[in-house]
């Protein structure tokens, strides 16, 4: 392909994939200083498919001729050179990322008839990444070359674009459902996830898991009825459940394995461990687990054994800060 200089007047801009409003100064800066590096793409009819910005930017710095790149192309590759400017240029909320890549997916397709499906393309990598199912490139190669995400994220965008309901994409634009939200809700059919919507808002991935699985299993009404009546762990016992279970998984595999440790970090590390316990056996307190289980507070720790003694064990520390 030649470049070649157009007037920018003759260009038409009634692509529906152009940026042509968003901020440019800092390109027509660089444009300023270097130049236009990549030309606009048009088509023999002189359309702008792709370099929205840098169109905008050249008219503001009132360029009269405009480097081009004219291509010919049928309507669908076309469509898809201008899909790939917006995933690669632009920075699309994630509704529009999803939809730009839904839509490259469908005329993706049709391009290239007979191609392995992504489910099966992913599920040959997972079992041998060496393995290729076409000689061909295919979508999820193409698109992860062009983007820099992962095939497994592409799939979930154009499943969250195939699968949400309409109210389920309007919550995500405005940031009330992220990605691993909407993946458990779109496990239900967009009636059902239009039922559970508000109720899932605020909730982590695990929690709209296991509504979602309970909607398959006796439908979404009764499902809902459940969760509604349900008394919700705060979610800051919530995240200490979460990292008391690591822990406890941490230290039972360090005592297990009787690891020793010299580092110089040791010291502060015990340090932690002792603000960490006493503030454990405060948390106990205020949970009221001393006036369930008939056990003395001065004398048993939460796992039944005894306390350390605690002006014992900080002597201990300060002598090794003295050696």
């Amino acid at each position: 392909m030649s470049f070649e200089q157009v007037a920018i007047d003759s260009i038409i801009t009634n692509n529906k994939y152009l940026r042509l409003n968003t901020d440019v100064s800092k390109l027509m800066k660089s444009i300023e200083t270097v130049g236009c590096i990549n030309p606009l793409i048009i088509n023999k009819n002189y359309q702008l498919l792709a370099g929205g910005r840098r169109f905008t930017a050249m008219k503001n710095l009132g360029m009269d001729q405009v480097p081009v790149v004219m291509i010919e192309k049928n309507e669908l590759e076309q469509e898809l050179i201008s899909i790939d400017e917006n995933l690669v240029r632009l920075d699309l909320n994630k509704v529009e990322m999803e939809e730009a890549l839904g839509r490259a997916k469908q005329i993706y397709d049709e391009l290239h008839p007979g191609m392995p499906s992504m489910e099966e393309e992913l599920e040959a990598e997972k079992a041998n990444p060496e393995e290729r199912l076409t000689n061909n490139e295919t979508f999820l190669e193409y698109t992860a070359q062009k983007t820099g995400l992962s095939k497994k994220a592409i799939k979930g965008a154009i499943d969250r674009e195939a699968k949400s309901s309409p109210r389920v994409k309007e919550a995500r634009l405005h940031g009330e459902l992220n990605a691993s939200q909407t993946n458990e809700l779109i496990k239900l059919d967009r009636e059902d996830q239009e039922k559970l919507l508000e109720e899932v808002k605020g909730k982590s991935a695990a929690d709209i898991k296991k509504i979602v699985k309970k909607a398959q299993q006796m439908g979404a009404d009764q499902a809902l009825e459940l969760a509604r009546a349900e008394e919700v762990l705060p979610k800051e016992y919530k995240n200490l459940k979460v990292m008391l279970n690591r822990m406890n998984k941490l230290s039972s595999k360090i005592l297990l394995e009787e690891m020793s440790c010299d580092h110089p970090d040791k010291n502060k590390i015990l340090e932690d461990i002792f603000t960490l316990r006493n503030q454990l056996d405060q948390l106990v307190g205020l949970m009221g687990a001393s006036s369930n289980n008939d056990m003395d507070e001065d004398d048993v720790g939460m796992d039944g054994h005894e306390h350390f003694n605690e002006a014992a064990v900080h002597d201990q520390i300060s002598e090794m800060h003295d050696r």
